[in-house]
């Protein structure tokens, strides 16, 4: 039996990681610097890592605090974080921008909650989209005379297992993230 399943593992493994990511991006109310992942700053021209131009700290649970390396930058990053979807306002004093994380309201947290389940249903037809193609791969070689009935079976049975562990893992990425949200 030649038929590579690792490489169905491999994807699903990228968009459980794809999840996590997303998940990173979720503010619960503290501040996480990783929210400012993607921001990018124009910098001299080029578009680069906000992470890149500046130090960026957690002086307290709900502010994080951007001291870029060169103070010229502080209008850049400001228009960067402004045009970003983190709902941040910065707040600048001409050395540095802090951004104050309000508290959530339990309305906010439940919609948060629904966004990460919504995100986690997506991933989950991600995952059974792959097993899916995978199925149908193993199908084709059964077709084609390279594998056996028996080896079909083997290979579907060890399919649904790495996508029933996969859908396992989300649900807890989901549970996780969920009691992130609401936990006050």
């Amino acid at each position: 039996m030649d038929f590579d399943i690792s490489i169905y593992e491999e994807k699903m493994e990228k968009s459980l990681s794809s999840l996590q990511e997303e998940y990173v991006a979720i503010r619960a109310g503290r501040a996480n610097p990783r929210i400012l992942d993607k921001i990018m700053v124009d910098y001299y021209g080029t578009p680069s890592p906000l992470q890149s131009v500046a130090n960026i700290s957690v002086p307290e649970a709900r502010m994080i605090q951007i001291q870029p390396w060169e103070s010229s930058l502080i209008k850049d990053i400001e228009k960067a974080i402004l045009s970003s979807d983190i709902g941040l306002t910065p707040a600048n004093d001409g050395k540095a921008i802090r951004l104050v994380f309000p508290e959530l309201t339990e309305e906010r947290r439940k919609e948060l909650v629904k966004d990460v389940k919504k995100k986690g249903e997506a991933a989950k037809v991600a995952i059974r989209n792959i097993r899916r193609d995978a199925n149908d791969a193993v199908k084709k070689e059964m077709k084609a005379n390279e594998i056996s009935e028996d080896e079909q079976k083997q290979l579907e049975d060890r399919i649904q297992k790495l996508t029933d562990k996969f859908v396992t893992e989300i649900d807890k990425a989901i549970s996780n993230k969920s009691d992130e949200v609401m936990t006050v």
